[in-house]
């Protein structure tokens, strides 16, 4: 059974990516990781980890109406969104990363987010990049 690694944060884009996934693990009957990952310090405490859990916990409920195989992480490691995506990735053997982006101003699409630039570029797997739906 092969591995998929989806990128969640509370958001249009999280939420996204995170059925997009849910799909794919379906068509292939493969099993999904789930990642939040927060780099911690005074601006995330335990109310924002408190939030965060119950936010995943609505996350894993959805995924067990599918019947997709999951697991869903928070990490709080002190490490960039990206970084811990493709240590996760590179950990599970995913067959894919799935992101979700969200729109950006003329100016900003010069720049692409730089945790998408990042997995897209740094990720050892094909990465699947999915439009928030607005």
């Amino acid at each position: 059974m092969g591995s998929i690694v989806v990128g969640y944060v509370p958001k249009p884009e999280g939420r996204a990516a995170l059925r997009r996934a849910a799909e794919e693990a379906q068509l292939r009957n493969a099993r999904l990781v789930v990642v939040n990952s927060h780099r911690g310090g005074r601006e995330f405490d335990r109310d924002d980890a408190a939030e965060t859990e119950a936010q995943l916990e609505e996350v894993r409920d959805q995924l067990k109406d599918t019947g997709v195989e999951h697991e869903v992480r928070q990490l709080v490691r002190g490490m960039d969104p990206a970084e811990d995506l493709i240590a996760v990735a590179e950990d599970v053997g995913a067959d894919f990363i799935v992101i979700g982006l969200r729109r950006r101003t003329p100016v900003g699409k010069l720049i692409l987010g730089s945790n998408a630039q990042r997995v897209l570029l740094d990720a050892p797997c094909p990465v699947l990049a999915v439009k928030a739906v607005e």
